[in-house]
């Protein structure tokens, strides 16, 4: 079988779930594919640019995302981005490190480009909407790291504290605790997701009432001049 690109690619993504990045070289690689470590220079400079290729390869799913149709539904359009995106990144193990390390692709940019466009139809001006976007891509990718940190974790290294010495030290914790649940868990992630959308619906129903109040003294100034 010849040796291709997209060969490439899937097999260190097979790999990087067995071996997770820290153990992904380009010898291992190599070795999985049956050829001598040079043979890759062929397709790929270095490891980064490699790394680049398999992050696109990882997001490639954002490409095929549905575009913002309805304006009044941007939020649960949004929500629906962030949980695909969320998805995504744990679909391969150490995914949030790769993409962390990894300059984004020009379908990736054009993915971004359409998003905006969609949230600039929903009434955010283009500053907004990349603000909105930039933060909740943010926040799912920290969110997915601390994901998949955790699960490498031992029980040991979690080391789970005594919970009533724990609720006596730390009592404003604990309750935030008992009320959000685990940490790294669905429904905080819901949570976080959320208050990023309300922090979005003030800013837009704040630029709405600021636009008002300027076509209120246009009119009036216009009314005057007559």
């Amino acid at each position: 079988m010849a040796l291709e690109k997209s060969i490439i690619v899937a097999t260190a993504l097979r790999l990087l779930d067995e071996v997770g990045l820290d153990g992904l070289t380009l010898r291992r690689l190599a070795g999985e594919l049956g050829v001598q470590a040079p043979a890759l220079y062929w397709h790929f400079k270095n490891k980064q640019e490699l790394l680049d290729a398999m992050a696109a390869a990882m997001m490639s799913g954002h490409q095929s995302r549905p575009a913002l149709e309805e304006p009044g539904k941007w939020r649960e359009w949004l929500a629906g981005y962030a949980h695909a995106d969320r998805a995504i990144l744990n679909s391969c193990r150490d995914g949030a490190k790769l993409v962390a390390g990894t300059r984004p692709s020009t379908e990736l940019f054009a993915a971004v480009e359409r998003a905006m466009a969609g949230l600039e139809s929903a009434g955010f001006g283009a500053g907004d909407a990349a603000r909105g976007l930039f933060t909740v891509s943010g926040y799912v990718a920290g969110f997915v790291l601390e994901e998949q940190a955790d699960r490498t974790r031992s029980d040991e290294e979690r080391g789970m504290p005594d919970l009533e010495e724990f609720r006596r030290t730390y009592p404003r914790l604990m309750a935030g605790l008992t009320e959000v649940g685990d940490p790294q868990g669905d429904a905080s992630f819901e949570g976080g997701l959320q208050l990023i959308l309300d922090g979005m619906e003030l800013r837009l129903k704040a630029q709405a009432t600021l636009a008002a109040g300027a076509d209120q003294v246009s009119q009036a100034e216009g009314e005057t001049a007559r």
